[in-house]
């Protein structure tokens, strides 16, 4: 059975990865947006997340203003509030 999984896991690697990379960068930018250009706290901004976000972890830096979301052991990524453009995300590392 281990041995499954992990063909498994291999073998679907590139969409689980690509899924994590695209929900953190979701929820960054959404939770961003929602708390420093709708003014909402961060725990009310997990209301906006598409249903299956669940384990999407979000933490903010009040002080850059900006949001940081997790997939947990997959992907990261962090959306910044800047004036005129809004929330912006970090590039990706390729």
């Amino acid at each position: 059975m281990p041995v499954a999984l992990a063909a498994l896991l291999v073998w679907f690697w590139t969409p689980i990865n690509g899924y994590a990379d695209a929900g953190a960068s979701y929820g960054a930018r959404v939770a961003c947006s929602c708390r420093y250009i709708g003014g909402r706290s961060l725990g009310d901004c997990r209301k906006d997340f598409e249903p299956g976000m669940g384990l999407v972890m979000l933490s903010e830096d009040t002080a850059a203003k900006s949001v940081t979301a997790r997939f947990p052991l997959l992907a990261s990524q962090t959306a910044t509030f800047r004036d005129g453009p809004g929330c912006v995300l970090e590039p990706w590392d390729d």
